[in-house]
């Protein structure tokens, strides 16, 4: 099997995951996109504890649902947002004022669209999670 996007395809298994209703889920191969992604999901409360297991090869995630996800799914193509555009994003992909997180790519790293908007800094759109 040919993995295009791991970003999607961990995202998509934590969905997959969280609608069955399960408690953990092991997400592979394991990248610091991911890792970066699942700290700002926790910081905002939507996972719980998450830790990197070494297989010896790419490595895993093993992450504690917490049931607070109703929807995540990364942002393809990759749009670039200004500083003060973020509002016309977060209309587009999260359903209300301040409910949500938009995951942005910024030169200072990855962090959801508060700090971003925060930071005064813009960046490419990878993912959203509410």
């Amino acid at each position: 099997m040919v993995l295009l996007d791991p970003l999607a395809n961990a995202l998509s298994n934590i969905m997959n995951n969280e609608v069955i209703g399960n408690e953990n889920v092991i997400v592979q191969p394991a990248s610091k996109i991911i890792a970066e992604s699942l700290r700002i999901m926790q910081k905002g409360g939507y996972v719980g504890e998450f830790e990197f297991i070494d297989d010896g090869r790419a490595g895993k995630f093993l992450i504690q649902l917490l049931g607070r996800i109703n929807k995540v799914g990364v942002i393809k193509p990759r749009f670039a947002v200004k500083h003060d555009e973020f509002e016309k994003w977060e209309k587009r992909f999260l359903p209300a004022k301040n409910f949500g997180l938009l995951i942005i790519t910024t030169s200072q790293g990855i962090m959801s669209h508060p700090e971003a908007k925060a930071a005064g800094i813009g960046g490419r759109l990878i993912a959203y999670v509410y």
